[in-house]
């Protein structure tokens, strides 16, 4: 495309703004339209970035064809109803996660970005840090062999989001830790093992701190008039076709003695071994019988979210395939799914592809 892309973002929250910072980075980028379900944040929005057109709501906006593409940063709630109708109206999709509530709407969506023939790319931009990107050369270069195991999590003492809100409510989130940041080690993980399916998943949720209002975090504006029905701590076991496993701990509160409190993934090779634990990376292997171990050093470049965003639009221009593709958004929810389920039922439960 030889004239800037217009871009519209639907979701004037923190999210949404995020992604305005760094849109306006961005060469061949024209951010031309906003809405929010609360309009006096969209205008000020709009106001803050320079932003022309202000619609009172999706539908509009999405309507407008002068846009080519949007950006949907909401509730987990509206992500496939929005994501289908932008397909279904021309529009190129840069999803927030998780990619819906459960895995048969994001199979709805799967089905809609193959029909429209446009690009569907899932925001996750841990896939972009430079450490991630660093190991996964690492990995495509075949230093760590046949990864077997794996270990990978997120727990938090204390940070349930916005109590009350959208947050801790089930029919609109689809879930508590596991939905919102397990999907982004989950996501990450899957991706450094080279993407096997997934055949089976045997897991267990638990509401210890939030029912009792405990474990409240900074994160989100708290509703006291609201309630509180999903998880805290999600714990799993996924074996894949390829006879690997992975395992997933997160929590957003949990008495834990962890000393940090960072992201974790553990990958065990048949050649090597690498973990990342926040901003630190690490290799080992043997040689002669003697443990060898290194630092993993981060490529240099840009932040992650700045890679992401610009790989979005790349694929727009070039007709590429993203490299968070709609499968494994949808791969990820069918996960999710495994998991509640399996907790619901005390039972593993099988994972049938088409």
């Amino acid at each position: 495309m030889s004239s800037p892309i217009r871009l519209g973002i639907i979701g004037a929250g923190a999210i949404g703004n995020l992604h305005l910072e760094v849109f306006k980075a961005i060469e061949g980028v024209n951010v031309a339209a906003i809405t929010d379900s609360f309009l006096p944040l969209a205008e000020q929005r709009a106001g803050e970035h320079g932003i022309a057109l202000v619609h009172p709501n999706p539908e509009t906006l999405l309507a407008d064809e002068s846009i080519d593409a949007v950006v949907i940063a909401v509730p987990n709630k509206f992500h496939a109803s929005l994501a289908i109708e932008a397909l279904r109206s021309g529009k190129h999709v840069l999803l927030e996660k998780p990619m819906s509530i459960d895995s048969a709407s994001a199979r709805e969506i799967v089905a809609a970005k193959e029909q429209s023939g446009k690009i569907l790319m899932m925001a996750h931009q841990m896939r972009w840090t430079g450490l991630a990107r660093a190991l996964k050369q690492e990995i495509d270069s075949g230093k760590l062999g046949r990864i077997y195991n794996a270990k990978t999590g997120w727990m938090r003492r204390k940070g349930i989001p916005g109590w009350g809100s959208w947050f801790t409510r089930m029919d609109e989130s689809g879930g508590g830790p596991l939905i919102d940041i397990g999907v982004h080690m989950l996501d990450l993980t899957l991706y450094m093992m080279g993407n096997p399916k997934p055949i089976s998943v045997y897991g267990s949720t638990y509401a210890e701190f939030g029912p009792n209002r405990q474990g409240i975090g900074d994160w989100g504006t708290p509703n006291w008039d609201g309630y509180y029905d999903v998880e805290d701590l999600a714990t799993a076991l996924i074996k894949f076709d390829n006879g690997a496993t992975l395992s997933l701990d997160v929590s957003w509160a949990a008495h834990t003695a962890a000393i940090s409190e960072e992201p974790f993934l553990h990958l065990m090779g048949t050649e090597a071994g690498a973990s990342l634990i926040g901003s630190s990376g690490r290799m080992v292997s043997h040689a002669n019988n003697i443990i060898v171990e290194s630092s993993i050093t981060p490529l240099d470049g840009e932040d992650s979210r700045l890679l992401l965003n610009k790989h979005f639009i790349n694929c727009i221009q070039e007709g590429l395939e993203p490299i968070t593709t709609a499968m494994s958004g949808y791969t990820n929810n069918r996960i999710l799914d495994a998991i509640y389920e399996s907790s619901r039922t005390g039972s593993e439960v099988k994972l049938v592809w088409e």
